[in-house]
């Protein structure tokens, strides 16, 4: 498998040299000879006869940054002082903290925010519930709910390991769509436990984001948050996946010229976003659509490796009741999506697709097949990660999402708003702008969440769920 070096996975080196014409030149040779690209290079310090230089190394994986750090190592007249991984320094004692919105600077302001003043404020929302969308951060915050069962590519860590994405995933709703959002992670694997949970704190939240909770127990536990939850509830894993992928289809298919209706779809990977997508796309007019998992093609009857979703899944896809394994399915197919893990497809899956085919591998970290390799034969390659083009990320959604949900006060998110995102994402791509290597917006591009949440509200008002002081 070809591996590209990124900044997930750089380091920072500490190397003290000899002073001597051409110590840096050996050491940039050693590290660009084991495969590492060379980023920053820095003095920090001097010592007779020595020069101390800190010197970023983007790898692959962690064999190649060990494979750096030993390459340096043998030159003579050079000494590694120290070698940290620059994700983790980041991470070091959390990535978020909770500021003041207002000084506390006397007696005064200390009676308006707390008491005595604070208790007037408390009876007005006792006396108008509605009241706390004005009067408290309910009407701008989030809980971020997960039980660390299906983290990442990871799998079930825990709810302590989950953390760090938690608070990421609260960053970018920050960052991108002002919502603050706070990690919610729960020490249990019960659904009824955890609709409990939820329920009971749902007082102080505009809205509830579920997270890497493992299929099927999250279709479950959104179901029932939706019914007993009169604010809106969502599972990124489930829609806000679909919703990206529709985008970045929308705009793959304007580029080979191809229409909804008329193309095969093979999906692989039938957990949360493999399940959602495949709703989205046939309430998008997808006719033909495969769902492959750990056991094959999914058809009507199978038997093995199935449950109640999986039912349902099969009645609506796979028209021909195809079987067998993925590369069966790949035959005369127009686009495949993974949602899986490495390495299910080859090069020579893809050679038999039809023509000008459309891959998006958005496995993490690790997509389903390579970059390089996919774009040996198919037109269009998207990833899920940011080293590569055509980057199929939830970033792109959620915030502007919950920016509009939360401005209009909406009780829920329906299929309605989920499709207006979606156009709404594929629309910041221009005609001009339209290639092989840019089918969705850049991740960074905040029009993007602006141009989402007015959307979706938009749609929230429209469909009847939106409060009346919302609108």
């Amino acid at each position: 498998m070809i591996r590209t070096p990124s900044a997930s996975y750089s380091i920072l080196m500490r190397v003290e040299l000899i002073t001597r014409p051409g110590m840096l030149g050996k050491v940039t040779s050693a590290i660009g000879r084991a495969g590492g690209d060379i980023g920053a290079i820095d003095i920090v310090g001097f010592k007779k006869n020595t020069t101390i230089r800190d010197i970023i190394v983007s790898v692959a994986d962690i064999p190649m940054g060990q494979k750096v750090v030993e390459q340096v190592k043998r030159i003579e007249g050079a000494d590694v002082v120290s070698v940290t991984d620059r994700t983790f320094m980041i991470h070091r004692g959390g990535k978020i903290e909770i500021k003041n919105k207002i000084p506390l600077s006397s007696r005064e302001d200390l009676s308006m925010a707390y008491t005595p003043g604070v208790a007037r404020v408390c009876m007005a929302i006792h006396e108008d519930r509605e009241k706390v969308y004005d009067l408290t951060i309910k009407r701008n915050t989030i809980a971020i709910v997960t039980d660390g069962t299906a983290v990442l590519g990871l799998g079930d860590i825990g709810p302590e390991a989950a953390m760090p994405v938690m608070e990421g995933k609260a960053m970018l709703f920050k960052e991108f769509g002002g919502v603050d959002a706070f990690p919610i992670c729960l020490s249990t694997k019960d659904p009824k436990a955890i609709v409990s949970v939820v329920k009971s704190i749902s007082s102080g939240f505009g809205g509830i984001n579920l997270e890497d909770i493992s299929a099927p127990r999250c279709f479950e536990i959104e179901a029932q948050l939706k019914r007993e939850l009169d604010i809106p509830v969502f599972h990124d894993d489930q829609h806000g996946t679909a919703v990206v992928i529709l985008a970045g289809l929308i705009n793959a298919l304007r580029l080979v010229n191809k229409r909804f209706e008329d193309i095969r779809v093979v999906v692989s990977g039938l957990g949360a976003a493999g399940i959602a997508s495949i709703r989205l796309l046939l309430s998008s007019g997808v006719k033909q659509i495969i769902g492959c998992d750990r056991s094959g093609i999914l058809y009507k009857g199978r038997r093995e490796n199935m449950n109640p979703i999986k039912e349902e899944i099969a009645e609506q896809t796979n028209p021909e009741r195809i079987q067998g394994t993925i590369s069966k399915a790949m035959k005369g197919a127009d686009v495949f999506i993974g949602l899986s893990q490495p390495g299910v497809i080859r090069s020579r899956d893809i050679k038999k697709m039809a023509k000008n085919p459309i891959i998006f591998a958005m496995a993490n970290p690790d997509p389903e097949i390579m970059p390089e390799e996919a774009a040996r034969y198919a037109k269009v390659v998207a990833t899920g990660r940011s080293d590569y083009p055509n980057q199929i990320n939830n970033v792109l959604c959620f915030p502007g999402l919950f920016r509009g949900v939360l401005d209009c006060h909406a009780r829920e998110i329906n299929q309605e708003m989920l499709l207006a995102a979606a156009h709404a994402i594929a629309s910041m791509v221009g005609e001009k702008e339209l290639s092989e290597d840019y089918i969705i917006p850049s991740v960074m591009n905040r029009r993007v969440p602006e141009k989402v949440a007015s959307s979706v509200r938009e749609a929230a008002i429209r469909t009847g769920v939106a409060r009346p002081e919302g609108r």
